[in-house]
């Protein structure tokens, strides 16, 4: 599929501090981002360099101190919760490094679970549609399996297929190879950048792992809260 140049999230001179006590810890510093439609974007730094602030502002999981944070046209702050809410289940597919999917589900059940509430014609369309993504992910064979019975990788695999049957206009995903082996992490990130040339879906991946910089459109490196040029 072939990428526009479209800026789908745009952030301008957005701060972000967390305040304990009388102590205020900075975690970004006037960050300046944007991301394109449809490319395959890797954001590296090392922990506790505000990765996983960015990625929870981008996604509305997160509100910052200052600056404006933009997604898709829509100025996140100009919203309300329950804006928030629906712009989260529409816009956005969210991969954790944990995976997160609910133990007494089977792998079909968790990725319908993320497609409830959106406006299917039947349940037979939404059902069609998780298969479809668990197909994708090359897991349509273990739809009735539970997570306690999946690997790692293949509950990986679920995730993404989860985050992917929503037709988001953008997935976030956070460390989404920090608990698998090497094999099974670059297994990982192949298919979603397979997935990513075949939907047109915009990736933003946050890693410490600078391997993933031969994978990516474009490499964005993030130091101790600033965008590094």
């Amino acid at each position: 599929m072939s990428k526009s140049n479209r800026s789908i999230v745009q952030l301008r001179d957005v701060f972000k501090s967390f305040k304990t006590g009388d102590v205020v810890t900075e975690v970004l510093k006037g960050v300046d981002m944007d991301l394109v439609e449809s490319e395959f974007a890797v954001i590296f730094g090392p922990s506790g360099c505000g990765k996983t602030t960015l990625l929870n502002l981008i996604g509305a999981l997160d509100t910052p101190t200052s600056g404006s944070v933009m997604v898709d046209g829509q100025e996140l702050s100009q919203m309300g919760r329950t804006q928030l809410t629906a712009f989260r289940r529409d816009k956005i597919g969210f991969i954790f490094q944990a995976y997160n999917l609910l133990p007494t589900l089977t792998a079909l059940e968790n990725v319908e679970a993320a497609l409830e509430l959106l406006p299917f014609p039947s349940q037979k369309a939404l059902h069609q549609r998780a298969i479809e993504y668990l197909d994708r992910v090359e897991l349509k064979d273990k739809a009735d399996k539970f997570p306690a019975q999946l690997s790692g990788g293949e509950q990986q695999r679920v995730a993404v297929a989860r985050a992917l049957a929503k037709q988001p206009l953008l997935v976030l995903a956070d460390e989404p190879t920090g608990n698998l082996d090497g094999a099974m992490g670059e297994r990982i990130i192949g298919l979603m950048r397979k997935l990513n040339a075949e939907t047109g879906t915009t990736f933003a991946i946050v890693s410490h792992n600078a391997g993933l910089a031969d994978t990516a459109d474009r490499t964005i490196r993030l130091h101790y809260g600033e965008i590094m040029k």
